[in-house]
């Protein structure tokens, strides 16, 4: 299924979104056919410089959104795109696969096309903030990242990891204990936290000076992201790589950086381990059978590499 959305004026998607697809309105809530899937949207509207969506379902289809943004001049708005936040061990459905946790950050102006897979399950929250009210709140924050995200006029696109500090605001807010009266003031303070550990993580990325990236070649990084996750069994061929981007190597390995904040290989590796860990302890494998899954011919290798990055090695890991 494929929709058509244009954001006018910043007002966001979500009713538009519900219409598209005949969802039931509940208060504030969302609800998701069934024929559709199973679960809920919401969100959240304090004024215009900030906004929030959250989204807890899972499709039984392909939807592909096709985003088109409509924004006054003079209004800038930032997107904080929180994706696979909220604790998934619970997840009964065998055949469901969860978002890859991550932090995009992009400006609303830039137009999108959001693939949203079949049999997948979306726990995010969306944030949008205007740059003035960012600026209030972050403004005295010296680093080259945050000074692009607060005030550069160049297209910029940013990806950073989830914290376990992320999951436990983001748990917090699906699982309020407030009256239903101070629900609003209480979701925005919520908002709020989140903003401030992403910052924090932003300040950890290496200060280096962030330039501009043009839309197409945001799209040809993400596009070579997906390639690496579609392929953790194969080391990536940086040559390869860049031929199918368009872009010299040095370009790729510049902007990839900038982007994700490691390396080509580094971030291979990175989600090479993620997914190593997910195996042991939803999928139940062996050390073997994961490591050799993901490419590792050499156990003790995979084992160390591990070690280095989960903090424990395999076996130990997967008895936790």
């Amino acid at each position: 299924m494929k929709i058509e959305v244009v954001d006018k004026n910043g007002s966001g998607i979500l009713h538009k979104f519900a219409d598209a697809i005949g969802a039931r309105v509940r208060g504030r809530f969302i609800d998701i056919p069934q024929h559709l899937g199973e679960g809920y949207m919401t969100g959240f509207t304090w004024g215009k410089d900030l906004r929030m969506m959250i989204r807890n379902y899972y499709l039984k289809e392909e939807i592909v959104l096709d985003r088109k943004n409509e924004i006054p001049e003079g209004q800038e708005n930032v997107i904080f795109f929180l994706s696979g936040i909220f604790d998934s061990s619970n997840q009964k459905q065998e055949t469901i696969i969860a978002e890859q946790p991550n932090v995009f950050i992009a400006m609303q102006s830039v137009s999108s096309v959001i693939s949203m897979p079949q049999n997948t399950f979306f726990r995010s929250v969306t944030i949008s903030a205007s740059r003035e009210y960012l600026q209030e709140r972050f403004g005295e924050l010296q680093h080259p990242i945050v000074s692009s995200i607060l005030s550069s006029k160049d297209t910029f696109a940013y990806e950073i990891g989830i914290s376990p500090a992320m999951i436990t605001t983001a748990s917090e807010m699906l699982h309020q204990s407030v009256p239903e009266s101070l629900d609003n003031h209480y979701n925005k303070l919520k908002c709020e936290e989140l903003l401030c550990h992403i910052f924090a993580l932003l300040l950890q990325r290496e200060d280096t000076p962030a330039s501009g990236i043009h839309i197409k070649d945001i799209k040809a990084i993400y596009a070579i992201k997906y390639h690496l996750q579609s392929n953790l069994d194969k080391a990536p061929e940086i040559n390869s790589l860049a031929k199918e981007a368009g872009m010299s190597e040095p370009k790729l390995r510049k902007l990839f950086k900038q982007t994700f904040g490691k390396g080509v290989f580094e971030y291979y590796q990175f989600m090479r381990i993620q997914e190593a860990a997910r195996l042991l302890k939803e999928k139940h494998l062996s050390v073997s059978e994961v490591g050799y899954q993901l490419g590792f011919t050499n156990l003790s290798h995979f084992s160390r590499v591990f070690e280095q990055q989960i903090g424990l090695k395999p076996k130990k890991y997967s008895l936790t």
